[in-house]
């Protein structure tokens, strides 16, 4: 049943708005987007679908039927965290409460709502099913209040949400690519600048998602650690290089020269992000000639980087790439999100993809026991609500 006819049978009336937010993969600039660096992520066509109407005396009811659970809270109350009844929330309405919570926060007077919505976008597998939540909820606040607000704008209120509401300390790429996705096309977003532009991906090539079946949080994992050992490496090199504001400006050369001045762990996760960032410019190259093989080349040595320096892989993740790699019509294969689980991603020839499906399926089967879900993908547009009544 769609999100519209669900609607219907929860609340007794048709919904105003229906609203798509896609999740994203990520190409290649893994743990880059909060060293400032540029990322390469697509947003594929799976996605959080939301129906929405406004609601009286400024209460948010959520339906989240994935998990057949319902919330309810007031805006007046998002500060304390608790439901109309007083307890607390439960850990998948900090999402949208944390929107409607960041809207505020900028003056964004907002309404009501009642909701429900639903989701493809596998949780907790690197594919920013929390982005695409909260950017769903954001997209539609702006529908039924009607205030106005650049894309850039509302997907940095998104990523605020989630730092400061939620708890989370994630770049804004997630949000970015949820956001201005376009279809047929990876996006190059500078997260220093906050320019972006589109390339083009190869038009004979598949995005496929292989799911290794490990959950992670990121709330509680070691991502904030690496986080910190970045800023730790920027303040250290400084000593050498005064002008530093961020690892972006550690060129390979300099890194090679000065790399004795950091402990050996802040060491590696640093040589992981400055040479991620140096791997991004030449795959960009190699996107704007077509090379397929060239930027598939780019994405293995994402990951061996990954496993070996940032040490942000597990053992299935890795049999996922290496199962990968010996596959037809493979080009490049890596980890992609925060890593500690999720999804690998891959860039397989068209033709070669069916095969190449059922050999990465029935190998990791054989060499773990375990199944994995995969999902062959495209690059989607990004968020938009339409009116059901235009439907």
């Amino acid at each position: 049943m769609d999100t519209v006819s669900k609607f219907q049978q929860v609340y007794g009336r048709r919904p105003m708005v229906e609203t798509r937010a896609p999740g994203r993969v990520n190409l290649l600039g893994e743990h880059v987007d909060y060293n400032q660096g540029v990322v390469m992520p697509v947003a594929i066509d799976r996605a959080v679908t939301l129906a929405a109407s406004s609601a009286p005396d400024g209460i948010v009811t959520l339906h989240a039927l994935d998990l057949d659970a319902r919330t309810s809270f007031r805006i007046s109350e998002i500060d304390r965290r608790c439901d109309v009844e007083g307890r607390p929330l439960p850990l998948w309405a900090f999402y949208p409460a944390g929107v409607a919570w960041a809207l505020q926060q900028a003056g964004i007077p907002i309404i009501g709502i009642e909701a429900v919505y639903s989701s493809d976008v596998p949780i907790g597998s690197g594919l920013s099913s929390s982005a695409a939540v909260e950017v769903a909820f954001a997209t539609t606040w702006q529908a039924l209040s009607g205030f106005s607000m650049d894309k850039l704008t509302l997907a940095k209120l998104c990523q605020r949400a989630e730092n400061e509401y939620v708890g989370v300390s994630s770049g804004l790429m997630d949000q970015f690519a949820s956001v201005f996705g376009e279809e047929g096309h990876v996006l190059c977003f500078d997260t220093r600048s906050l320019e972006w532009s589109t390339l083009e991906l190869p038009p004979t090539t598949v995005i496929v998602i292989a799911d290794s079946g490990i959950r992670r949080s990121l709330s509680g994992s070691a991502y904030n650690d690496r986080r910190a050992a970045c800023e730790q490496a920027v303040q250290l090199l400084r000593k050498v290089l005064p002008g530093i504001q961020s690892l972006r400006d550690v060129s390979t050369v300099e890194f090679a020269a000065y790399c004795t001045y950091l402990p050996p762990e802040i060491a590696r996760r640093a040589e992981h992000v400055v040479k991620e960032i140096h791997r991004v410019e030449q795959a960009i190259i190699a996107l704007k000639r077509g090379d397929a093989p060239r930027f598939g080349g780019f994405m293995f040595a994402s990951h061996k980087s990954l496993r070996d320096l940032y040490e942000v892989s597990l053992p299935e993740l890795d049999y996922l790439v290496e199962i990968a790699r010996g596959l037809p019509g493979i080009y490049g294969a890596r980890l992609t999100g925060a890593g500690f689980g999720g999804c690998t991603v891959n860039l397989v020839a068209d033709q070669s993809s069916a095969q190449f499906v059922q050999g990465l399926r029935e190998g990791y089967r054989l060499k773990t026991g375990r199944e994995t879900e995969i999902y062959v993908c495209k690059a989607s547009q990004g968020a938009e609500a339409r009116r059901v009544n235009d439907l």
